[in-house]
């Protein structure tokens, strides 16, 4: 998801984002860990979508108080 995506979501939604994105990350470990699965490419692929959305998150708190 592109930030561009991102920003048109709404406070809310981009919560939710985040929280369904923490849990496939966290799930995507345990699979490593356990040697569920080999797909180490996600790891990186979730880690930034995470600092995206929080980056947008950070960006519309700016807008808020400016």
């Amino acid at each position: 998801m592109k930030a561009l995506e991102l920003r048109e979501l709404t406070p809310a939604e981009l919560d939710e984002k985040l929280d369904e994105t923490k849990e496939e990350l966290f799930n995507l470990r345990f699979q490593l860990a356990v040697s569920q699965s080999e797909d180490t490419a996600s790891l990186g692929r979730l880690r930034q979508l995470i600092a995206r959305i929080k980056t947008v998150m950070h960006e519309n708190e700016e807008v808020g108080h400016a």
